[in-house]
């Protein structure tokens, strides 16, 4: 049992945020047990020997302050965000905590951003969304990329997944996004996110070895067009995937990762590959690991981690780049990800 800070973590019985209660007890923390179903919180309390276990609702702000209560942070693994995420902020914001989450869907980062930046920022608060593999990662990437260079023209950031086999959270905040956008795709282009009817289109994308030139969907939008633009100057973000992990995530059978390790890791691999262009000159940052829902766990805990021991660059709602020294941070993820910075 850690003796270090405790933070909270709302959805702890979800895919993610297991591994993220593990993680956090690897770091020497003490997660508590948080959510909306107290059957599965109290099955995992008893799974998890020495944790507390604290329900509570979005629906009920009471129930939320109890849940933060002496704690020093809170990280919300529950989706879809759209529901969650504002109440559980303002729960932070009352409690006086940092919030983190693992959003991936575009609408909820954007929300963040839009209705808690001024307040977070008077309040000298710290909220950082999307502090996952889909735009934490890739938003890490581009920044480390970007170096010296104060803007760039482009920021392209191409997925290359073995598979994806997604979780329930991740069907089901796929649910809301399309709904909120009625069915249309986005892209974040001249500036801004636009919305389209037509198809995204395939082409190749030549990935570093060994994975190579595979066939990609172009425009398959991540949370990485609302995180990257959010603090780098630069009009152009575009986020590619691998036509068999497209093809995966959005078939209806497609079944839940499955264990592959000791770890509870699925076999999946990933490879993400960042292009940042300047005029003629071009820069790359390279990623390689297992499993995107477990990778998420390390660089979610190493934001808390930097956010309490005061290694931080800002107030305010940021993302993962702005917040955070983006090189240093990814050096910090090397025991469970490699990555590499090309000039």
């Amino acid at each position: 049992m850690g003796s270090g800070p405790t933070v909270v973590v709302f959805g702890a019985y979800g895919h993610t945020g297991r591994f993220v209660v593990a993680q956090l007890r690897d770091r020497g923390f003490v997660p508590i047990l948080s959510g909306r179903d107290a059957d599965k919180l109290k099955l995992l309390a008893e799974s998890e020997s020495g944790l507390e276990a604290r329900p509570a609702s979005v629906d009920d702000p009471d129930s939320l302050d109890r849940a933060l209560a002496g704690a020093a942070a809170v990280i919300n693994c529950a989706g879809p965000f759209a529901a969650t995420a504002a109440p559980v902020i303002e729960a932070a914001l009352r409690a006086g905590v940092p919030y983190v989450d693992v959003a991936a869907e575009i609408e909820a980062n954007v929300d963040t951003f839009a209705h808690f930046t001024d307040r977070a920022r008077a309040a000298g608060a710290v909220i950082v969304p999307a502090m996952a593999f889909y735009g934490g990662l890739g938003d890490l990437l581009a920044t480390a990329a970007m170096g010296d260079w104060t803007s760039a023209d482009e920021v392209h950031i191409a997925y290359g997944l073995s598979g994806w086999h997604p979780t329930a959270g991740t069907r089901a905040s796929g649910v809301v996004s399309r709904e909120r956008r009625g069915g249309r795709r986005v892209r974040y282009t001249n500036g801004g996110l636009e919305y389209r009817d037509d198809d995204s289109p395939t082409l190749e994308w030549s990935f570093p070895d060994p994975m190579g030139p595979r066939a990609v969907i172009g425009e398959f939008t991540m949370a990485d067009v609302v995180t990257v633009p959010s603090h780098l100057s630069v009009p152009e973000v575009r986020t590619y995937m691998t036509v068999e992990a497209a093809r995966d995530v959005s078939a209806p059978d497609t079944p839940t990762p499955a264990p592959a390790d000791e770890q509870g890791r699925s076999a999946q691999t990933f490879l993400v590959d960042v292009i940042v262009r300047s005029g003629g000159a071009e820069r790359r940052a390279v990623a390689s690991g297992q499993d995107i829902y477990a990778i998420t766990a390390p660089l979610v805990v190493e934001a808390v981690d930097r956010i309490l021991t005061g290694r931080t660059r800002t107030v305010g709602v940021a993302s993962a780049g702005e917040i955070f020294d983006a090189a240093d941070f990814l050096r910090a993820l090397s025991p469970h990800i490699s990555v590499e910075l090309r000039s």
